[in-house]
């Protein structure tokens, strides 16, 4: 896995609170920095601020626009493989 596309309104566990536990290792260490991208509805001011503090790398908002995530899913997940090239 290079990357994760968190939905911010999950049932039970929202993406806020998964990504806090996904940073603290509770998934593994081999996740800790896995690039998280929020995908949320909640378009308001103040929302990527809440995702990037939860411990998310970058924000989307729905309806989602395919060009939008494919730049930012590649973005990211270079990110970690240039990182495993050094």
């Amino acid at each position: 896995m290079h990357c994760v596309l968190m939905d911010c309104q999950m049932p039970i566990m929202n993406g806020y609170e998964t990504s806090q536990r996904i940073r603290k290792g509770e998934a593994g260490a081999e996740y800790k920095d896995i690039p998280i991208i929020a995908m949320t509805a909640n378009a308001m001011l103040g929302e990527r601020n809440k995702c990037i503090s939860a411990g998310m790398n970058d924000y989307l908002t729905k309806p989602v626009n395919e060009h939008v995530v494919k730049e930012k899913v590649t973005k990211w997940t270079l990110s970690v493989y240039r990182a495993a090239q050094k």
